[in-house]
């Protein structure tokens, strides 16, 4: 993915330009340091002609603009007039006062500045501090994160395998609602998948049986002819995925694999969560997208499931689902183990429980009850805590109330479905769903 952004250090030749000349130089040390894709001018921009000569032949996915001394609203009107994309607003610290002049005037540009963003009716997020603020730091690189996000999501193929259960209809997306996001939604039905998987002969399967049993324990110990339809199945999901370039996926799954293929999809998931292609269960495809922007951010498969348990004296929520997570999620001592489906009793599911993480952050893109989108956004840590149920589970003890958290998000009417990313990533979140007009609730 092509990913660039700019910045525009904007202002007026008739501040103290040595000063600005010092932030000039420490922001752009600052912004290569988080994200090496920017776009710096030669010089300050320091008149309209050399801002619009600067942005003209420019198509960027993000701008950082600062205000390097005062700049007039006339300077925003420029950018936002030329350039469609997200933009942080970056405010310079006065770096003297001393009862002389103001070196800068930063902060009265910035009024300037966000006044014209709110007359465009254009969202955007907003840091104030010297390039030498570790604080600034954070929040520059969570935004970039946000925008590189945002950007990704534009180039998403989106696989919706099947339809939802009966009940689970807040899982189906349409395309129109997936364009809210950029990505493009692709469906297709389950039945096709089966159709595949029985085509192979058993020998078209065995590197796939490998594979599965390097990342698996105790395969050995299920039905054989249920290991060979899953290995079946993983061929006909990741061959598809591969030819055409889907980066995340939504699958049904009960009753059609047990009753209509006689083998659960558990296992095939769980692999491919490993594989970077986040996929969800039961047809949730706001789950997978929810997934998909977790494993962008942090880098490493997320933890899909229902809220289960609720613990008030631990200020814990557990998390579990049937047998669809990640292996490499699985705790050390137990490693990804093979399973049977906690109710129908057929396998391969995965059984095991997480291993601790310092630092995770459960949220989910949801609907109200208009039908406009929201973000749902916790943060905490996750326990070390064996297996709590049959199929997978992860603890989570909250930054925040557990029990107000979980008796809040019932009374707003929440998915029971919900997503732990191994990571704190809650400012990116925050600034994406800022970028994209949803509302965020925390909890």
């Amino acid at each position: 993915m092509n990913f660039n952004y700019l910045y525009l250090p904007i202002g007026v030749p008739t501040f103290h330009l040595e000063s600005a000349g010092k932030e000039f130089d420490k922001s752009v040390a600052l912004l290569k340091s988080v994200d090496d894709s920017v776009i710096v001018p030669d010089e300050m921009l320091l008149s309209l002609d050399k801002l619009h000569a600067f942005i003209d032949d420019k198509h960027p996915d993000f701008v950082v603009a600062q205000n390097i001394t005062f700049a007039n609203g006339a300077y925003m009107t420029e950018i936002l007039r030329t350039l469609d994309c997200p933009v942080l607003l970056w405010t310079l610290k006065e770096p003297v006062i001393d009862g002389g002049r103001l070196r800068l005037n930063s902060l009265t540009g910035a009024y300037s500045a966000a006044n014209k963003l709110a007359s465009f009716g254009r969202p955007f997020e907003y840091v104030f501090g010297s390039p030498d603020d570790e604080d600034v730091k954070r929040k520059v690189a969570a935004v970039l994160r946000a925008a590189r996000l945002k950007s990704a999501l534009n180039h998403l193929n989106i696989l919706q395998i099947g339809q939802t259960p009966q009940g689970f209809d807040f899982g189906k997306a349409t395309e129109t609602e997936m364009a809210t996001f950029g990505a493009k939604l692709l469906s297709v039905e389950l039945e096709k998948f089966f159709d595949i998987a029985k085509s192979y002969k058993d020998d078209e399967v065995s590197e796939y049986l490998e594979d599965a049993n390097r990342r698996i324990v105790g395969l050995e110990n299920i039905k054989a002819e249920n290991v060979r339809d899953f290995a079946k199945l993983y061929k006909a999901y990741k061959d598809f995925v591969k030819d055409n370039d889907i980066g995340a996926l939504s699958s049904r799954c009960w009753p059609d694999c047990f009753t209509a293929y006689g083998t659960p999809v558990c296992a095939v998931l769980a692999i491919l969560n490993d594989l970077d292609v986040p996929s969800s269960c039961e047809a949730d495809t706001y789950g997978a997208l929810s997934m998909y922007m977790g494993q962008f951010l942090t880098g490493r498969p997320t933890f899909f499931g229902d809220p289960v348990s609720m613990d008030k004296d631990e200020n814990t929520v557990t998390f579990w689902h049937c047998g669809t997570a990640a292996c490499s999620l699985a705790r050390e001592d137990t490693g990804a183990r093979a399973g049977v489906h906690c109710n129908r009793k057929i396998g391969p599911t995965l059984e095991f429980g997480c291993k601790a993480e310092p630092r995770v952050t459960i949220f989910r893109v949801g609907k109200k009850a208009d039908g406009k989108f929201r973000l749902f956004l916790s943060t905490g840590e996750a326990l070390d805590k064996p297996q709590q149920f049959l199929g997978t589970s992860i603890v989570v003890k909250t930054d925040k109330c557990a029990k107000a958290l979980v008796e809040n998000s019932v009374k707003n009417g929440w998915e029971p479905h919900f997503v732990v990313a191994m990571g704190d990533i809650a400012s990116e979140m925050k600034a994406l769903a800022n970028m994209l007009g949803i509302e965020v609730e925390e909890f």
